[in-house]
């Protein structure tokens, strides 16, 4: 077999489907994995030789195990393998119950690590290959209504650092990808609504309508995001952080000159704080 093996979560649609046939475009093989395999028909017919359809509820312990053992069985390694499967949530923090917000993160964090425990041992033993992780714009700042989903991307940020350092020494990348808004399903099905109290109508009713106006309008392209994410995998520095789309980029950075701004602001108070 030639060509690099993909393992992707989330591939029946939106930027896992786009990730799949980026990767069978140029010749490679992928893991195609989603809840329902069925909805992997179209990706199987595309190419049945180089693509295994794979069941994986990443919430369900255990299964992101079996997934990676089909796929080492069926390919004999792995190569990329990118954490997408996830959702989101648009309520206020007061609006969006424990067990919503627990749902959540078993999805998209604990979910993704899971796949990255699984995958790392193969990864180690080939000394090489690349973990990418599906964050958000929303995974370096947050907006009114998006608390529970930022807190899951924040969380996916800060355990994929530690990682970049822990397996750097075993050729292993890690990149940290920042979506702003892309032709997706995310806005659409792959969002769900808190009830609503009429306090947070202003603000996070805001969001709201903004999620539901930008459905099925974004500017993005997924291939090209997929094209994107194999340029910086390729690169000989891959970077850790990968903002895609102009309204990511400029969010992005905007936060960051604030960061940079309180820190010039509060210095003497900050570091006044030593014992005399």
């Amino acid at each position: 077999m030639t060509g690099r093996v993909w393992f992707i979560t989330g591939a029946s649609s939106g930027f896992g489907d786009a990730f799949a046939r980026y990767a069978l475009a140029i010749g490679d093989s992928v893991v195609a994995t989603a809840r329902d395999a069925a909805r992997l028909a179209p990706l199987v017919k595309l190419a049945p030789e180089r693509v295994l359809a794979q069941r994986l509820d990443v919430a369900r312990p255990g299964e992101a195990e079996a997934a990676v053992r089909a796929a080492v069985e069926r390919f004999g390694r792995l190569d990329v393998v990118i954490n997408n499967a996830g959702y989101s949530v648009v309520g206020a923090v007061e609006e969006t119950p424990d067990t919503e917000l627990r749902a959540l993160l078993d999805t998209n964090f604990f979910g993704a690590a899971e796949v990255i425990r699984a995958a790392l041992p193969v990864l180690r033993r080939q000394r090489g290959g690349a973990i990418v992780n599906v964050s958000s714009m929303g995974g370096q700042m947050s907006f009114a209504g998006f608390s529970a989903y930022s807190a899951s991307k924040f969380a996916l940020e800060g355990l994929s650092e530690a990682l970049a350092a822990e397996v750097a020494p075993f050729g292993i990348k890690v990149l940290i990808v920042e979506p702003g808004q892309f032709r997706t399903n995310l806005a659409g099905a792959g969002l769900r609504h808190m009830p609503e109290l009429d306090a947070y109508a202003d603000t996070v009713g805001a969001t709201r309508q903004f999620a539901h106006d930008m459905h099925q309008t974004q500017a993005g392209d997924p291939l090209k995001a997929a094209a994107a994410i194999d340029t910086a995998l390729k690169a000989e520095r891959t970077p850790l952080r990968l903002a895609l789309g102009q309204d990511a980029v400029d969010a992005i950075r905007t936060h960051s000159e604030q960061l940079l701004a309180d820190l010039a602001a509060w210095e003497s108070t900050a570091v006044d704080t030593r014992i005399d």
